[in-house]
C-alpha cells in the first residue's frame, strides 16, 4: 500500500488508519458490544495488515478500555510492528471533567501505561470544544501539551475535534502539526473542507475520520437513519438514500464510495475508519480496491446536500 507523508512531521503512513473507539464497548453509540478477545484479535489483524496507522484515545471506554485492549495486543505481538504509527489523545478526567494542564499530563501517563509503550509519536488534544476550562489559559491544556512535546515525550501534537471553529483556533497557535476532524468531510457533508484546505496550505498533516457519518453511509439510511450519532438527519438521510440508489445502479457499494471519497481527496493524508472484528480489516481494504467510474462520482456530487451544511 502507498504511503503518504503527514505534513511536516515526516512520518510515512498508509492512506487508511484504523480507529478504535469501536473496540471500547460504546453500545449506546454503535449498537453492539465487543468482548476482550475479539478486540485484541482485531488489533492483531491490523498489525498483520498493510496498514501501519492506528488511532485511539484516553477516554475510549470505561477506564481506557480500548487502550488496555490495544496494550494487550502490543504485549502479545512483542511490541509494535516496525514502522507502525500509533497515536492517542489526551482527555478530560471522566469523573470530574478536569481538563487542566496537570490532567493532560496524567492522561498521557495513563495511556502509555495501558498501551504498554514508553512513548507515542503523535499526541492529540481531544474534543476541546467540550472543555470546562480555558485550554489557552496559563497552566492549561495547550501549555501542558507544548511542554510535553518540547520535553521530548512525544514528537508531534494534533487537534482531534468536530467543531471546525474551535479546531482552527488551536491550529492558529502554530503549535500543532496535524488536524483530525470527524464526520464533517463526507459524501454528505463538506463542513471541514475549508479547515483542511487551510491546514494543507500550512503544511499540516490532515486526518479525516468517520467517512461513513456514524454508519449512515455504511449501512444505508434505512438501517442507520441518524447522521453523526443524531445530528442533521432529514436532508442527509434523503441524500444518502438517493446516493445508495445511484451506487446500486452502477454496481458499486455505497460504503466503498463513502470511503474512497475521503481516500481520493488531495486534502486528506489518511482516513480513520473504525473496525470491530478481525475480518473487518480485510473487508475495509477490499473497499479501496472497488473501481468507481468518474460518472458515478459526478452523480454523487450532484446529489449532495448543500455542500457546507
Amino acid at each position: 500500500m502507498q504511503r503518504n507523508t503527514l505534513g511536516k512531521t515526516g512520518l510515512e503512513v498508509t492512506p487508511l488508519c484504523f480507529g478504535t473507539s469501536t473496540l471500547a464497548g460504546f453500545t449506546e453509540t454503535y449498537g453492539y458490544d465487543v468482548d476482550d478477545e475479539r478486540a485484541v484479535e482485531t488489533v492483531l489483524a491490523v498489525f498483520d495488515s498493510e496498514v501501519n496507522y492506528l488511532d485511539t484515545g484516553n477516554n475510549y471506554g470505561e477506564d481506557g478500555l480500548a487502550e488496555r485492549r490495544i496494550g494487550e495486543a502490543v504485549r502479545r505481538r512483542g511490541g509494535l510492528p516496525e514502522g507502525f504509527v500509533l497515536q492517542t489523545k489526551v482527555d478530560a478526567d471522566p469523573k470530574t471533567g478536569d481538563y487542566s494542564g496537570a490532567r493532560v499530563r496524567r492522561s498521557l501517563e495513563e495511556s502509555l501505561e495501558r498501551l504498554n509503550l514508553d512513548r507515542v509519536p503523535i499526541l492529540a488534544l481531544h474534543d476541546p470544544e467540550f472543555m470546562s476550562q480555558d485550554g489557552f489559559a496559563p497552566g492549561g491544556a495547550l501549555e501542558a501539551l507544548v511542554a510535553i512535546r518540547d520535553e521530548g515525550l512525544v514528537d508531534h501534537l494534533a487537534v482531534a475535534a468536530g467543531d471546525v471553529a474551535v479546531t482552527q483556533r488551536y491550529l492558529d497557535t502554530g503549535e500543532f502539526a496535524l488536524v483530525l476532524n470527524h464526520n464533517r468531510y463526507t459524501l454528505l457533508n463538506r463542513e471541514a473542507e475549508g479547515l483542511f484546505e487551510r491546514a494543507r496550505a500550512a503544511g499540516l498533516g490532515v486526518l479525516n475520520a468517520a467517512p461513513y457519518g456514524g454508519g449512515m453511509l455504511a449501512k444505508g439510511p434505512a438501517q442507520q437513519p441518524k447522521y453523526c450519532y443524531g445530528e442533521r438527519d432529514g436532508a442527509f438521510a434523503a441524500a444518502a438514500a438517493a446516493m445508495g440508489e445511484a451506487c446500486e445502479r452502477a454496481g458499486v457499494p455505497l460504503i466503498a464510495a463513502a470511503l474512497q471519497f475521503s481516500t481520493r481527496s488531495p486534502l486528506v493524508d489518511s482516513t480513520v475508519v473504525g473496525v470491530s472484528k478481525p475480518e473487518r480489516v480485510r473487508q475495509t481494504l477490499d473497499l479501496l480496491a472497488v473501481e468507481i467510474p468518474e460518472s458515478l462520482w459526478e452523480e454523487l456530487e450532484s446529489l449532495a446536500p448543500d455542500a457546507r451544511i
